[in-house]
C-alpha cells in the first residue's frame, strides 16, 4: 500500500471516479461503476483504495445558502501592524473563533490575509467587522461585498 503522504500516478480511470464523486457523492456504488465503465466489485475497491490513501478526504453535503439565510458574502483583504510570528499567532488564534469567518487564508502581496465571511445580513456583518478590528495586531483591512456569484468552485480541475 502506498502511504497517505506519497503520491502514485493515478489513472484514467481512477480520475474519472475522483470526477464523478466530486460532483455526486452519495452516487451509488452500481451507478458509479457503469459511469467509469467498470464492473462494481473492482470499482468499490478503487474507491477504498483512493479513501485510504487519501485521495478521497471524506463526503460533504451542499447545504442551501439562502435557506439557511447565510447569503450576503464579503471578502475581507487584512493588513497586520506588523509581521511576526507573534502577531500572525494572535490573529490565527482569533479568527479561529469567529464562526462568520468561512475561509482564511494568508497571502504574499499587498496586504497578509484575505477572509471570505458570510453573514444574514449586514448588521450581523457589522458585528464581525467589530470582532475582526479588535483583534490585537490588525491594521487596515478593506471590504469586498459579493453581488453577483459568476462562478463557484466546483472542485478540484482533474486532467482526465
Amino acid at each position: 500500500m502506498t502511504s497517505p503522504n506519497r503520491l502514485r500516478l493515478l489513472d484514467r480511470i481512477d480520475l474519472a471516479i475522483l470526477d464523478v464523486l466530486q460532483q455526486n457523492g452519495r452516487i451509488s456504488n452500481v451507478n458509479l461503476a457503469k459511469q467509469v465503465n467498470l464492473s462494481p466489485s473492482p470499482c468499490l475497491d478503487r474507491v477504498k483504495r483512493l479513501e485510504q490513501e487519501g485521495y478521497i478526504e471524506g463526503y460533504v453535503a451542499k447545504l442551501s445558502e439562502a435557506k439557511l439565510n447565510q447569503s450576503l458574502v464579503a471578502h475581507v483583504q487584512v493588513s497586520l501592524v506588523t509581521s511576526n510570528t507573534a502577531v500572525f499567532k494572535v490573529f490565527r488564534e482569533h479568527i479561529l473563533k469567529i464562526r462568520q469567518v468561512v475561509e482564511c487564508d494568508m497571502v504574499a502581496g499587498g496586504y497578509d490575509y484575505l477572509l471570505k465571511i458570510r453573514v444574514s445580513n449586514m448588521d450581523e456583518y457589522r458585528q464581525v467587522l467589530g470582532d475582526l478590528v479588535d483583534i490585537p495586531g490588525v491594521g487596515t483591512h478593506h471590504t469586498y461585498m459579493v453581488i453577483e456569484k459568476i462562478k463557484q468552485d466546483p472542485g478540484l480541475r482533474l486532467d482526465l
